[in-house]
């Protein structure tokens, strides 16, 4: 029997195109001005208080430029914010994040000094943040694309770049389903370095994905079907879908058939990417197979 093949297209990126790709921000502009009297005391005379102008604020001191390998609790939103406050804590207790890249905003184009949270600003970040990841992660981008890291980045607000911060920060996150991140202990750095954390953070599902019950879980929690492959799409602008549909039809029935028990009777799936998501950056897809490893251990407990 040949392998049969569940129907279903890209189901979404695990944190959103938002933070995988460009950062799509309101620029807020500050208006500020002074007003004042017309007339002026006499020569000699002395205000009275009512009439002294008032001292200006005085303008919070810039935030520490972040370090790396610094850990935080983030929630699921605050990793999907552009900026962020979270209180660093020991790397050793439970974190959800944790700080792999620092460096500097370039806020001067052409010539002209540019907003923080300006689209030109934001681009250079959401395109150094995401290449840093693999490297950290000791691994290659083909399997970091079967895995549920993430990288998510910040930059200081209006408010913190006007006292003088210009530094931008790369964060790995691990996705636990949706709407929700991973707790994790330790470093991140090196995590998918060996066959043990690639296990751990592997990109599970918990149906096949064209199932309404499907949904994306780290491959350490209860599971059905595993992300197997990625396949790379060729184009700079998006095939269409057709053309994305067809490119993993082989390479994905191969693949299945490959971690299959039974060569002549299997299972596989493939995604592909929506036009929104290539233009984030996402131009692979994925194949998908049922994972037999979890019916055995389920067989090994039964008896």
């Amino acid at each position: 029997m040949e392998g049969r093949q569940p129907s279903f297209g890209l189901l979404g990126e695990d944190l959103g195109v938002s933070r995988l790709g460009l950062l799509l921000l309101v620029v807020v502009l500050a208006v500020t001005g002074c007003t004042g009297d017309d007339d002026e005391p006499a020569a000699g005379s002395t205000p009275s208080p009512s009439a002294t102008t008032p001292a200006p604020p005085t303008a919070p001191p810039a935030p520490p430029r972040p370090k790396r390998l610094e850990c935080r609790r983030l929630s699921f939103d605050e990793a999907l914010a552009p900026t962020d406050s979270d209180r660093i804590v020991s790397c050793k207790a439970p974190h959800t994040g944790q700080t792999y890249a620092v460096g500097q905003l370039r806020t001067v184009i052409d010539g002209h000094l540019v907003a923080v949270d300006s689209t030109r600003v934001q681009e250079q970040v959401a395109r150094v943040c995401p290449r840093k990841l693999a490297a950290f992660l000791g691994t290659t981008d083909d399997v970091l694309r079967l895995a549920m890291l993430r990288s998510v980045w910040f930059t200081p607000s209006l408010e913190q770049s006007d006292a003088g911060a210009n530094w931008f920060r790369c964060d790995a996150v691990a996705v636990a389903g949706d709407d929700r991140l991973a707790r994790i202990r330790g470093s991140l750095q090196g995590a998918l370095a060996d066959p043990e954390g690639v296990e751990a953070y592997g990109m599970c599902g918990t149906a096949a994905p064209d199932d309404p019950a499907f949904r994306r879980v780290l491959c350490r929690e209860s599971h059905t079907w595993r992300a197997i492959r990625a396949v790379d799409l060729r184009g700079r602008a998006y095939p269409g879908v057709k053309r994305v549909r067809e490119a993993g039809q082989a390479p994905c029935e191969d693949a299945g058939r490959e971690v299959a028990d039974d060569a002549l009777d299997y299972e596989w799936g493939y995604e592909w990417p929506t036009a929104e998501q290539w233009a984030a950056g996402q131009t692979y897809g994925r194949c998908w197979a049922p994972d037999t490893s979890q019916s055995d251990d389920a067989a090994g407990d039964d008896t």
